[in-house]
């Protein structure tokens, strides 16, 4: 890590990552000397992917941006509460993604309440590139497990794992 750098943490469910997750890694690792990606574990959505594999391929996926940019990249699985954990792992700022005007909402609230949690977390908002605007996993999901082609919305690993998890070949 770049000495004296930000520390970032990234959190979401990754059931699967997709190329908007990998859109906004890697311009949060421009910004940060360390990023964290935090696998949240949470099994009330009713992940398609079993946390350990979600964080494998997380890793997977990852790897490519942290040689790029030369920021430490560190991938854990957590099931706190998410400001209990970006203190845990010494993060100055909470990364978060916006795809579309109905997400800003719902972040908003997030961020002022993070902020009451502990005033010293900053939380930042990256717009999703144009491209990947109306990417989601719960998207992603649904489209592959109706048969449609998904290879535009995630990486090539986890493109293979997904319709493997799936049941298509």
């Amino acid at each position: 890590m770049r000495e004296g750098g930000l520390v970032g943490l990234y959190p979401g469910t990754f059931d699967p990552i997709t190329n908007g997750h990998l859109d906004i890694i890697g311009r949060a690792a421009q910004l940060c000397s360390k990023l964290v990606i935090g696998v949240a574990r949470n099994a009330g959505k009713g992940p398609l992917f079993p946390t350990d594999e979600r964080v494998e391929m997380v890793r997977a996926e990852v790897t490519p941006i942290a040689e790029r940019t030369g920021t430490e990249i560190d991938v854990q699985a957590f099931d706190s509460l998410l400001i209990a954990f970006a203190q845990q792992v010494g993060a100055q700022v909470i990364v978060r993604g916006l795809r579309a005007v109905s997400d800003f909402d719902y972040e908003f609230q997030m961020a002022g309440m993070n902020a009451r949690l502990d005033q010293r977390i900053e939380t930042i908002f990256l717009m999703a590139s144009e491209r990947h605007q109306f990417i989601s996993s719960r998207f992603v999901k649904e489209i592959a497990q109706l048969g449609g082609d998904i290879s535009s919305f995630v990486p090539k690993l986890t493109l293979e794992r997904t319709l493997r998890r799936v049941g298509r070949p």
